[in-house]
């Protein structure tokens, strides 16, 4: 994996797989002219390169245990924490549709996915406009139903097995089914953040299992 996207205050972040971590560093090691240091942090660790460009980690699932100021490279204890085994929730959630799955080392083990018609916006006025109106939004609450009472049947019972509940597609969508009381055991394992995600499939499922547990580095130029 190398999907890499702009990083607010410049530079660029890179997601890496956790297997190929330790290569990652290995390259970017010989294309920077060395590396100075390596700062283990619980919840960030930064990597100097000789030629000034710094990558920064943001731990995945922290806190990471092994902390400290390192010579050279030492990614080892961060490499070790990134690979550990973890099971997984996904909720992924447009007003088109939503795709629930369990997942475990970036697979998925058990999934649900649904589609569902809401009409788009309409160019029309007066009494038509406020009828579409209202039948649309009769339909993004029996999208969303349908989205709560999936992931209650697939994640519910496997809570107590998760580490996390990682989440992604619309924060609105999603942020209307965080007010479900019965998903509150469900939201209260979410991971900060969203994943951009498309319409939910289940090969989007697929690629939001192993964007789950990729290494996110924010690589900075000197």
């Amino acid at each position: 994996m190398g999907r890499t996207r702009q990083a607010p205050g410049g530079g660029r972040v890179v997601e890496v797989e956790p297997d190929r971590l330790e290569r990652w560093f290995t390259r970017f090691t010989e294309r920077n002219d060395g590396v100075l240091d390596t700062r283990l942090g619980a919840e960030e660790v930064v990597v100097r390169a000789g030629d000034g460009t710094v990558a920064t980690v943001a731990v995945p699932f922290p806190p990471l245990a092994s902390t400290g100021t390192r010579s050279g490279l030492d990614v080892a204890p961060l490499v070790a924490h990134a690979t550990a085994p973890r099971r997984l929730g996904l909720l992924l959630v447009r007003l088109g549709g939503h795709s629930v799955g369990i997942t475990e080392r970036g697979r998925v083990l058990r999934s649900r996915t649904d589609r569902h018609l809401v009409h788009g916006r309409s160019a029309a006025g007066g009494w038509s406009q406020q009828r579409f109106a209202r039948r649309r939004a009769g339909q993004a609450r029996q999208a969303l139903r349908a989205a709560a009472a999936d992931a209650l049947e697939v994640l519910g019972p496997a809570l107590s097995e998760l580490d996390a509940v990682v989440l992604g597609g619309d924060r609105r969508a999603l942020d209307e089914l965080r007010e479900d009381p019965k998903l509150a055991p469900v939201f209260a394992l979410a991971r900060p953040g969203v994943l951009d995600v498309g319409e939910p499939r289940r090969a989007v499922l697929d690629e939001a299992a192993a964007r789950a547990v990729a290494v996110e580095i924010v690589l900075r130029d000197p």
